[in-house]
């Protein structure tokens, strides 16, 4: 590893061991706790409801240390998911020690890993979240020979008292890249961005967003925070802590964090936008070929589209999803792509593909001689997920979708060709494309039947067990939200009891 990338590195154990955490060994983490003094050591996983759990260990001896570094624990699987029978309950977690990050909450030093599942018979559980993801990348690697990257884009309101807004208000859903002090919670943002990083969480940027809006009783204010794409694993994890650190700073400062897709109708819901790119052996970008979409990048939007409904059954798991899902909020309603497109479902954003110098012409009159190429940067966006969403079975069924859309070849070129829409499809003039266009559902119940529909797709090769969709298909009917919208046109107070009983829902 580089000095000058160990020196900028913020995660402490980086620092120490001078190489990248995915070089970490046990003996590492074990020579890291005794020559810094750390009293205690947490394990963490993902349950059923996708919040982080923690098992706490104080390091009475090496010998206690090297047991549970090298053996895991054990731990009652029927209280952490509702797939697990009570008769055969006990699982092992196992520590992936190139997740270790000092704690940065912790009263005393704290050494965190998080851990992955596995069943008496030492094999990993099949139905874990984070198993199904793994499973679902191999799959597409051993067919494609490509990896995934992917990053998330975590929306969220910080939601305050009302007396937060008395001064400098920011004007209403306009508060994107706001600055103090009409963005009230810069602090706890910033905040979070340092902690995240020291956990390993590589972060691309963070601002505020639209949203922001005051009611009787309270302020609420949008910010989001982008990550650097990174292992599509390392992707979700990297997102669930950074829900785990948010929530701990929001606790401190006593105001609350949501995620919720929608906490009023009219103003900007919270999305959680995917990115994801294609790396060779070589680690180079494939998503680009002379200058423009390469066709595997094509064809796995074509995949997405094509599985794009049963999606929304890991994506969009509550019922005020499709409060967000509406028309002229930046938010995809019906099945197309296009590129810098905020209306379509996949959007491909800027990319730096092309070789210009703009620092050049920004610094003029000064000249700049030294202007590096920085190729690899284009990623496409999946733009329909919110922060309901069950992420580690969502990035398993995109991966799966997009693999899907590669082995259509030639016709997944031309589903690409056909549902590319270069026009605001919201827009009075283009309600012709508009019409010819499918939708995504409406509702969890809609969502539901389209995941009856694809179960065959997710469980082939048994990367999605039978029980997990089984799971996904009554928790989303147990809703009963089929003709949601209609039932509360109007009924401000019912949408108000429903958007809070989903306030911090994931």
């Amino acid at each position: 590893m580089r000095e000058y990338e160990v020196a900028l590195n913020p995660n402490s154990l980086v620092k120490y061991l001078r190489k990248p955490a995915d070089e970490f060994t046990r003996h590492d983490i074990i020579r890291y706790i005794e020559e810094n003094s750390i009293e205690q050591v947490n394990f963490h996983y993902a349950g059923g409801d996708g919040k982080l759990k923690t098992l706490n260990f104080v390091i009475t001896s090496r010998q206690y240390l090297e047991s549970i570094l090298a053996t895991g624990e054990r731990v009652d699987g029927s209280s952490l998911f509702k797939f697990v029978d009570a008769s055969t309950s006990d699982l092992y977690v196992i520590p992936r020690f190139r997740t270790a990050f000092v704690n940065p909450f912790s009263e005393v030093p704290t050494v965190d890993i998080l851990c992955s599942y596995y069943t008496r018979e030492g094999k990993p559980l099949e139905s874990a979240p984070e198993n199904i993801l793994r499973k679902a990348h191999e799959r597409f690697t051993s067919y494609t020979g490509l990896k995934i990257k992917a990053l998330g884009e975590l929306e969220y309101y910080i939601i305050a008292n009302k007396d937060t807004n008395l001064h400098y208000p920011a004007t209403d859903q306009r508060g994107y890249h706001g600055s103090k002090p009409f963005a009230k919670f810069e602090h706890i943002r910033v905040e979070a961005m340092r902690l995240i990083a020291r956990c390993g969480g590589k972060i691309k940027y963070a601002h505020s967003e639209v949203g922001n809006f005051t009611t009787e009783d309270h302020y609420y204010e949008q910010h989001e925070i982008e990550f650097n794409p990174v292992n599509v694993e390392e992707a979700v994890d990297q997102i669930v802590l950074a829900k785990w650190i948010l929530r701990n700073i929001a606790y401190k400062y006593g105001v609350e964090i949501s995620w919720a897709p929608k906490i009023t109708v009219g103003k900007a819901g919270s999305g959680l936008h995917i990115h994801y790119l294609f790396c060779n052996e070589n680690g180079e970008n494939m998503m680009i070929e002379n200058d423009s979409l390469s066709p595997v990048a094509l064809k796995s939007i074509a995949g997405l589209l094509s599985k794009a409904k049963s999606l929304t059954a890991f994506g969009n798991t509550v019922p005020t999803s499709y409060l967000r899902l509406v028309p002229h909020q930046e938010a995809p309603t019906n099945i197309c792509w296009g590129e810098t497109n905020r209306s379509a479902l996949v959007r491909i954003p800027l990319g730096w593909v092309l070789k210009t110098e703009m620092v050049k012409d920004a610094n003029k009159p000064f000249e700049i001689s030294d202007v590096p190429y920085i190729p690899g940067k284009q990623t496409a966006e999946f733009r329909v997920p919110d922060g309901s969403a069950d992420l580690y079975h969502l990035l398993a069924g995109m991966i799966m979708a997009m693999q899907h859309g590669i082995e259509m070849k030639d016709d997944g070129l031309k589903m690409a060709k056909d549902l590319k829409i270069e026009v605001n499809i919201f827009k009075d003039e283009n309600k012709h494309i508009l019409d010819k266009l499918d939708h995504l559902p409406v509702s969890c119940w809609e969502s539901a039947e389209e995941l009856e529909k694809e179960r065959n797709f997710y469980q082939q090769d048994n990367i999605f067990p039978k029980g997990t969709i089984d799971n996904f298909i009554k928790l989303l009917k147990s809703y009963d939200d089929k003709d949601l919208s209609e039932r509360l046109y109007g009924k401000t107070e019912e949408i108000k009891k429903l958007v809070d009983s989903f306030i911090n829902y994931q």
